[in-house]
């Protein structure tokens, strides 16, 4: 059914979405377009954190596990795929090499299944396809913009 279906076959691009994963994204999210954003998105699959906030002091919490069970387990052990690979090649984008380097390995897995969720959406709404070079560039232009002498 992956094989068949172009959405499906552009989220298994997505480096920890494979084959269960783009099939269940497909399945089980309503039209993506009920969602506000990204986020929106994410928050209903229950990747994001759980907001404690009051104020004007931002607390975040864990996540807060709403949404469907099997996606996001899925989303996240294809992260956990991915940091394995990245620990044990030592190439590892420069977002997941920080993050590595000041959190638990569990607790990057959930972000980086967060942020899979983010681009997944992203994707589904805009049909684009998967650009792998996108956030490395963007990384590389946040970099010089904040070296660079004003």
């Amino acid at each position: 059914a992956v094989r068949d279906d172009d959405l499906a076959r552009r989220l298994k691009a997505i480096p920890s979405v494979g084959p269960v994963g783009a099939a269940l994204l497909t399945i089980k999210t309503p039209d993506p377009r009920v969602f506000a954003s990204a986020r929106g998105f994410a928050a209903w699959m229950g990747a994001t954190p759980r907001d404690h906030s009051s104020g004007g002091k931002q607390r975040l919490g864990g996540i807060t596990r709403a949404g469907d069970e099997a996606l996001r387990a899925v989303l996240v052990a294809g992260a956990m795929a991915v940091i394995r690979q990245a620990l044990r090649s030592g190439k590892a984008s420069p977002w997941l090499a920080r993050m590595l380097a000041r959190k638990p390995v569990k607790l990057v897995a959930v972000a980086l299944a967060n942020k899979t969720a983010r681009i997944a959406w992203k994707m589904m709404v805009s049909g684009e396809r998967y650009d792998p070079t996108r956030a490395a560039t963007a990384a590389t232009a946040a970099a010089t913009t904040a070296t660079a002498p004003a």
